[in-house]
């Protein structure tokens, strides 16, 4: 029987055929499709998003206004002049002294622009100790951070001469410089540790090099293409930085999953005395179609991202799904015909002492004693279903109650970085002296004519009514473009770094003072941006977009497994028990970085608030990777239970018989997400240590336990189909049933055993 024939059907059966009878031809399509892929995207060049299409509503507008005028903003710098002894103040000889210092240090660097002084625009704080030195550094803002350095410089030669005061600067291209410096290798450390961390672990779980880098190589060629197609692809919908980052994340996870899922089941069947022709053929045929439910569903729930409005998730969205396409098209062409090329080879280079078939002994139910631990587990819980399923819900439930009260924000300097950097202190000395100084609001008012008497007059009550209404504390600034008709007005926000008063003053700035003034010319647009704006404008578009992106991915991933599976039992649970994995990471989230509960353990603090994008991008892809082991654990036991099994019996062999793959792959999924957590800035750290945590539950307390503790209480239940139903197109098992040897004989004609 080992060797008999499998008739198969289906997508995934006919590529891993076609691929193990075409090797080289295989192959060498998918070696050509990832240099053509690259050579273009290289040759094309990558497009990245517009300022003026990061976000819609008034932020949109202004940077629309801007940009459309040919108004190239300079990188603004600021340099705090700050008494140390509050007797000293800014009217002293001493304090002038060091203003007069400062400005002319930085004019003589020749590298900046427009230098003004505290004593001319009234940058004086209320107590008379602080005082701010203002300026632009000369040319393209996006690259003013290679240029601040002589500036700098500058700067503190004047501190060493004037001990009485602090001389410290602050600004778009100082910051710039800082965070360069201090995390610009951060980020490019993590994703390249990504790898040898995959392969670290491969090895372990394979034994030999060669299995071992079958999934890696996978991986990278998947990404390496893809980051062609973003640049092709980029000409039609801009890309971003963020967008590769999270694409190189998704690719390896997904690729090595797949080339995981697809290698063992691939050496299970060799094991249990299969040739390899064969082997590979139950591989394509079972492995390869929950390769391809999966890698759907995930490219469903990516998709998803689409719909929030916001130009960065849709970027993220689609270089996800792009290389989840490209990774799963891999998984069931190139891999076969590579395994069938390396036959016995591909056990080569076995590491000593880690030499998986040394302990793969078959026993009566199929299960390998590397399996042991989750043959007690799933002993005990398919004896007590209903105490795993109070026990298991209840602790998920009790691990997801903090998220009911989860705040999001965009973080502020100090709370993306904490005092890590002296650059964070000088912001919050800032923002102490002049509140909102160091983020104002800008106000950019195009006019017809901007110097036309009405315009003019309502500049200037705009200004005074921004102070008396309390939103400002001034002093609120004008700069004229008087060519284009463009007038910028900086206003420096009452709550300063404290985004939630901050935002209370950015309102009555927009509902209030702007009507009152600018709004009573005819003609006058006066779009209101800045960082809190920004903030403002991200977190009401987000809003908007959560329950049309929540819809979405629910309802088409639950299409998918209807149809994937033939069971509305298995669909509907398949949704639950996602949104509880997803439910216990946003718990997870909410103690840990917003309430600091155990903060100190991941090396984070509690900010009192999440990243404002995190949540729905946690949504979207833990969603999407989550239905990885789901589908492949399922896939399983309905393939057992199609065979003829007890659906008790199907879910034990189901769920022990994966065990090892999917312990495997989460193993690699949290290592590599848990690399971001380690990153000093607290969103990578909330997105590291969130999608860690959500894998780590998803692939044990979920697929362990409670999913087979609920498809034990169901029974029959589970492959429950109503016949109004069978009229959608049979999207089932690629594989046809054999005969199996497990108490008595089952059908072996190649028909469907009714389920």
């Amino acid at each position: 029987m080992g060797n008999g024939k499998t008739r198969v059907r289906g997508l995934a059966a006919r590529a891993g055929g076609w691929s193990a009878r075409h090797r080289w031809a295989a192959v060498g399509i998918w070696v050509l499709f990832v240099v053509l892929a690259m050579g273009l995207g290289s040759a094309a060049g990558r497009v990245d998003v517009k300022d003026s299409d990061q976000l819609k509503g008034e932020t949109h507008t202004a940077a629309k206004i801007i940009e459309d005028a040919g108004i190239e903003e300079p990188a603004g710098e600021t340099v705090l002049i700050q008494a140390k002894d509050a007797s000293l103040k800014a009217t002293d000889a001493e304090f002038r002294d060091a203003v007069t210092a400062v400005v002319k240090a930085v004019e003589g660097t020749g590298r900046v622009t427009d230098v003004t002084s505290p004593y001319d625009t009234r940058t004086i704080s209320e107590d008379g100790r602080s005082a701010l030195v203002q300026f632009d550094i000369r040319g393209d803002s996006d690259t003013a951070g290679e240029r601040v350095e002589p500036v700098l410089n500058a700067v503190e030669d004047v501190q060493k001469d004037h001990g009485a005061v602090r001389i410290e600067e602050i600004g778009g291209a100082s910051m710039m410089k800082t965070f360069d410096d201090a995390f610009g290798d951060d980020f490019q450390k993590a994703e390249y540790s990504a790898v040898p961390v995959a392969l670290g672990i491969l090895l372990i779980a394979f034994g030999a090099l060669v299995a071992a880098l079958l999934p890696v190589l996978l991986a990278v060629t998947a990404i390496m293409a893809t980051t062609g197609l973003m640049g092709v692809i980029s000409h039609v919908m801009p890309m971003t930085d963020a967008a590769s980052s999270v694409m190189l994340l998704v690719g390896l996870a997904v690729g090595v999953d797949y080339c995981l899922f697809y290698l063992r089941r691939e050496r299970e069947e060799r094991q249990a005395g299969r040739d390899p022709q064969t082997a590979l053929r139950v591989a394509a045929a079972t492995s390869g179609r929950a390769i391809i439910v999966s890698g759907v569903t995930v490219c469903v729930a990516m998709a998803g991202m689409l719909f929030t409005g916001l130009a960065e998730f849709e970027a993220m969205g689609l270089a996800s799904l792009i290389v989840v396409a490209v990774a799963m098209v891999g998984s069931v062409t190139v891999l076969p015909a590579l395994l069938s090329l390396l036959g016995e080879r591909v056990e080569k280079g076995k590491i000593p002492f880690l030499h998986p078939e040394s302990r793969l002994r078959r026993n009566k139910g199929g299960a390998n004693r590397e399996s042991r631990f989750w043959t007690a587990v799933l002993k005990g819980v398919l004896a007590r279903p209903v105490i795993s399923v109070v026990v298991a819900a209840g602790a998920l439930l009790a691990i997801a109650a903090p998220a009911v009260g989860m705040k999001t924000q965009n973080l502020t300097l100090d709370q993306e970085f904490g005092d890590s950097l002296p650059i964070v202190q000088t912001y919050n000395r800032v923002n102490e002296a002049f509140p909102g100084g160091s983020e104002p609001a800008e106000v950019v008012v195009k006019a017809d004519d901007i110097n036309a008497p009405e315009v003019k007059s309502a500049l200037a009550d705009f200004r005074d009514r921004a102070v008396s209404s309390g939103a400002s504390r001034g002093p609120v600034e004008i700069k004229l473009h008087d060519e284009q008709n463009i007038a910028f007005v900086y206003v420096p926000l009452v709550g300063g770094s404290d985004l939630d008063k901050a935002g209370a003053s950015l309102d009555k700035l927009r509902d209030d003072v702007r009507p009152a003034t600018l709004g009573k010319v005819d003609g006058v647009e006066a779009p209101i941006t800045g960082q809190v704006a920004g903030s403002k404008d991200f977190n009401d578009q987000l809003a908007g977009a959560v329950v049309p992106v929540f819809a979405f991915v629910v309802v088409f991933a639950f299409g998918l497994m209807l149809l994937s599976f033939r069971s509305l039992t298995v669909a509907v649970t398949s949704i639950v028990l996602n949104l509880l994995s997803v439910g216990a990471a946003y718990g997870i989230l909410v103690a840990v970085f917003q309430h600091g509960w155990g903060a100190s353990l991941v090396g984070a603090e509690g900010v009192g608030a999440i990243i404002t994008w995190l949540p729905l991008f946690l949504f979207v892809i833990l969603f999407g990777l989550s239905m990885d082991y789901h589908v492949f654990v399922v896939s399983r036991i309905r393939e057992a239970r199609l065979r003829g099994r007890s659906t008790k019996d199907a879910i034990q062999h189901g769920v022990v018989t994966t065990a090892g793959v999917v312990t495997s792959a989460a193993v690699i999924m949290v290592a590599v997400f848990a690399i971001f957590g380690t990153l000093s800035m607290q969103s990578m750290k909330q997105m590291g240590v969130g999608l860690a945590a959500a894998v780590l539950i998803d692939a044990t307390i979920i697929r362990g336990v409670l999913l087979p503790a609920v498809m034990a209480l169901l029974g029959e239940r589970n492959w429950y189909f109503p016949k109004w139903l069978n009229r959608l197109p049979d999207m089932t098992h690629d594989e046809a049933p054999e005969a199996v040897t497990h108490g008595t004989a089952h059908d072996d004609k190649g028909e469907r055993v009714p389920v």
